[in-house]
């Protein structure tokens, strides 16, 4: 819509405006307009928090006068409220939090995504830089960190706080002798999300090399997003059945009990994928009717076939300073087997949660509104 071209008008109950360009109608609900009225009554000027209770206000709520005057509509509301809408407001899309769009990917990935370490810990156009590449890939490899065992931390408090689970906050990867999980040892791990049994699931990991004398023991990465994708469009059945049926996924040992349940696709309101969980050790599928569990584990099939295939498949081995930050809501990632020739592979692994991610990235572009997404891709 062009601002200057809208008309406006109330329909017949006054239980709508109607913005008018050229015949192209846009109607919101009189009750949708006063709940968010933009005045110091309604909405906090500070947080933009509702201070009036939203549920109290009255069903047969009507306008009673919607005027333009340049670039402003006052609209007067049956309750006796009056209040002022910026015109771009209703005739554009909200864009306060819009997101970089994500970029999906497959083997044919022509570059990594990179950051430097050093300069995202003192640089917030830099730090900036890194988050939007992690949310657009889903992951980033970061360049220079420290070779000590905490040396990931100041960055995680950047960003932060670090979670910390039954393991702790920042724990070791390395092979052990009587190892109590399959990657403390040097055998070879399938593509999956990690900690599927929780609630909530880490959102990021972020995985720190120290040391790495194996011959092999290469990450591997699968973009969960553009299988779901691929299986959509080649199995629109078995895509179905996966965001469908919600399997459970379950940790224990002699001091912890987790448990969680999800499906393979999760999607949101809009029917796009939000969320891959995809767990082989963890998984434990509900006695279901035997024909919807004929159905998923042919689905299941075909989107492991999928995320471990080499077209979807990114290989790459860490060195000693280099760091993984992946999107654990979208990347499936693994590792090769590897064997140890006369040294260690140390790796340092952390979480970090998606909301505090999230509002890092958003408040440090509001910031540096004056550089273009593009600038940080």
């Amino acid at each position: 819509m062009t601002s200057a071209t809208v008309q406006v008008r109330m329909s017949t109950d006054q239980r709508r405006l109607i913005l008018d360009t050229g015949g192209m109608l846009r109607e919101f609900a009189a009750l949708w307009l006063r709940e968010r009225a933009p005045d110091a009554n309604t909405l906090d000027p500070r947080t933009g928090q509702r201070l009036i209770e939203a549920a109290e206000l009255p069903l047969d709520l009507t306008l009673t006068c919607a005027d333009r005057a340049g670039d402003q509509i006052e609209l007067h509301f049956s309750d006796g409220t009056q209040t002022h809408y910026n015109l771009d407001d209703l005739t554009t899309k909200e864009q306060a939090n819009a997101d970089p769009d994500r970029l999906l990917w497959d083997a044919s990935l022509a570059s990594v995504p990179r950051a430097d370490f050093a300069k995202a810990l003192v640089d917030d156009t830099s730090l900036l830089g890194l988050l939007d590449r992690l949310h657009r890939f889903g992951f980033v490899l970061v360049d220079g960190v420290p070779a000590e065992e905490d040396g990931m931390q100041p960055l995680i408090d950047r960003i932060g706080p670090l979670r910390r689970t039954n393991w702790g906050g920042i724990a070791d990867v390395k092979s052990v002798a009587n190892a109590y999980d399959l990657t403390m040892t040097q055998r070879g791990l399938e593509p999956h999300t990690d900690n599927p049994y929780r609630d909530p699931i880490p959102g990021y990991i972020w995985l720190h090399c120290l040391s790495n004398a194996a011959d092999s023991g290469d990450s591997t990465l699968a973009d969960g997003f553009m299988a779901a994708e691929r299986l959509k469009t080649s199995d629109p059945t078995a895509y179905q059945c996966l965001t469908r049926v919600w399997p459970g996924f379950r940790y224990q040992d002699e001091t912890t009990f987790l448990e969680s349940e999800g499906p393979l696709i999760e999607l949101d309101s809009h029917g796009t994928p939000v969320r891959v969980r995809y767990s082989n050790r963890t998984e434990r599928v509900p006695a279901l009717d035997p024909d919807e569990l004929d159905a998923f584990y042919a689905a299941r099939q075909a989107f492991y076939r999928l995320v471990t295939s080499e077209e979807l498949t990114v290989s790459l081995k860490l060195a000693p300073g280099q760091m993984l930050i992946m999107d654990n809501y979208r990347l499936l990632h693994g590792r090769k087997a590897f064997q140890l020739d006369g040294g260690i592979r140390h790796l340092r692994q952390g979480y970090v949660d998606r909301d505090s991610t999230t509002s890092r990235r958003r408040v440090l572009k509001r910031q540096l509104s004056t550089h273009t997404p593009e600038s940080h891709a």
